[in-house]
């Protein structure tokens, strides 16, 4: 009997009776696992090259498992009809993705949570092209992985190694072992995925969750549906048993850069992506979140938005000028039914333009976050195109750069401590239990203007006010009664905080800050919380 921990990884391999022609498109192999219930679970395995296959397997159930592989080639004794035991003991540690499970939906499709209910803060980071040999692994990969780590980072976006920004088989998506596909998209290159495993497994080995995107959404053009679908199964049995998010492609229903026919190739792409996200949702065993890095909104970007779990956004790369749109898409994107988490998946990279700087950051992140958002994914201009200071990224299809700031560089700017600290201070509370309440802090915003408070929280138990206007004082409404608060000041750029006393309401309901004015000439947060 084999063995292995709670929620890990078991993998095996399974050595074909004789050579295959084009083994990665001839043989299709299953491993049925049996829970100790009873319960069945399909899972793909994927073929390791030459006439190697292996499967990998992960559980949160106790005890024993049993398994035999179920190939299409039933003659092959090697691959058809083996059979096997697994036993599966209590994992000791404190890895959260191990001790408390992968990631889910919770009930009310309000917010994320691992596989044992416990709440899962989603703050993202972006490395498009992080599986590429341009972030060094181990060295850099693991310096950037700790960085984020530390600063309090729990998702990682990447690509499943077909790149955007770029043509196909641009020698700028090279791994150390190549590229994805053969360059005539034949096969898959399982050379490359052995090297992008290196990687994935040191994030979760190290907290992270990769939110993988099997490609950006120009190349289903080029594999055409059935090749992407194979794609997709291949990512499934390599990677579906760790605790990842799916993310069918980014930018779904983008055509490529250079297209001549753009409003047909985009009709085309979001009824294709929709027939690819339905597949994935009848082939993985795990049933692992699954949505669609738009344009705008996921719920847009397909045909049908029932093989979404949560619906992702993009709001807009112009500093201060995106606030609007980033606002009113996640106000809209939490109104409609039936009910999903809400992630906005990119907006204002820092640094990107010249601009977007930390200020803007914490704006974003706050103004999402106490209008309803599950989470908030952080982008670096340099780390998601990985920019080397020796070679810069260089020029998009279209021919300009998105700018040069090595990623190194990019790691350190203050933007992403800062939302670390941010999602410090909202885990002191039940943050998966708040609602948006723009009417708790006035003045308030409204459409005329953006740059007003944002207030979310439970009543009577906390409230979580953000003023981001450097004018002006900000006052606390519609205090419940015989409800006494401790309030306090929340420095966003440090983490530092200044208390305020006592919050309790007039007969209005209505509570003044006890200063004159804000401490520092920069946005504030200001917490009440009920004694």
């Amino acid at each position: 009997m084999y063995h292995t921990g709670q929620n890990q990884v078991f993998e095996f391999s399974l050595t074909a009776d004789r050579s295959y022609d084009e083994p990665f498109h001839t043989i299709e192999l299953d491993v049925i696992f049996t829970e100790p219930s009873g319960w069945e679970r399909r899972v793909p395995a994927f073929w390791s090259g030459d006439n190697v296959w292996r499967v990998r397997y992960a559980s949160p159930i106790l005890g024993r498992h049993r398994f035999r592989s179920v190939a299409s080639e039933t003659g092959d004794a090697g691959l058809h009809g083996v059979e096997g035991e697994l036993g599966i003991h209590p994992y000791v540690g404190k890895n959260p993705l191990y001790r408390h499970g992968p990631l889910q939906v919770s009930a009310n499709r309000r917010h994320f949570e691992h596989a044992d209910g416990t709440p899962f803060f989603w703050l993202g980071d972006t490395w498009w092209l992080g599986l590429c040999e341009r972030l060094e692994f181990p060295g850099e990969f693991q310096e950037l992985t700790a960085d984020r780590t530390g600063k309090g980072f729990s998702v990682i976006q990447l690509v499943a190694g077909l790149f955007p920004d770029m043509a196909a088989f641009d020698e700028r998506g090279r791994n150390e072992a190549g590229f994805p596909w053969t360059t005539d998209f034949a096969s898959i290159e399982p050379a490359f995925f052995d090297q992008a495993d290196l990687r994935m497994n040191f994030l979760v080995r190290n907290g992270l969750a990769p939110c993988v995107l099997g490609c950006w959404g120009y190349y289903l053009k080029w594999l055409g549906i059935e090749k992407m679908k194979e794609h997709w199964r291949y990512l499934v049995a390599r990677w579906g048993a760790l605790p990842v998010i799916w993310c069918l492609a980014g930018e779904g229903s983008m055509p490529y850069y250079l297209s001549e026919t753009r409003e047909a190739d985009s009709a085309w792409l979001k009824r294709g992506w929709t027939e690819v996200g339905r597949y994935l949702r009848e082939i993985d065993p795990w049933e692992r979140p699954i949505t669609i890095h738009p344009g705008t909104s996921a719920r847009e970007t397909i045909e049908d938005p029932a093989i979404l779990d949560f619906d992702m956004l993009q709001t807009g790369h112009s500093d201060r000028q995106s606030l609007p749109n980033t606002v009113e898409q996640v106000c809209r994107a939490r109104a409609i039914e039936p009910t999903l988490p809400v992630i906005e998946g990119e907006v204002c990279y820092e640094g990107i333009g010249a601009q977007c700087r930390e200020e803007v950051q914490r704006l974003m992140f706050w103004a999402c976050i106490l209008s309803g958002a599950a989470g908030f994914t952080y982008g670096a201009n340099g780390i998601w195109q990985v920019n080397r200071r020796e070679q810069p990224y260089g020029p998009s299809p279209h021919g300009m750069a998105w700018g040069h700031t090595p990623w190194d560089e990019a790691m350190c700017l203050p933007g992403s401590e800062q939302l670390g600290l941010a999602r410090r201070l909202l885990e002191r509370y039940a943050w998966w239990d708040f609602e948006p309440h723009p009417e708790w802090i006035e003045p308030r915003w409204t459409p005329e203007n953006y740059l007003h408070g944002y207030a979310a929280g439970i009543p009577g138990r906390i409230r979580v006010l953000y003023w981001p206007s450097q004018w002006g004082k900000p006052a606390v409404r519609h205090l419940e009664p015989n409800v006494s608060y401790q309030a306090f000041l929340f420095n966003p750029v440090n983490g530092s905080e200044v208390p305020l006393g006592t919050a309790v309401g007039d007969v209005s309901g209505h509570w003044e800050l006890p200063v004159s004015r804000l401490p520092i000439f920069q946005d504030w947060v200001i917490v009440l919380e009920a004694e």
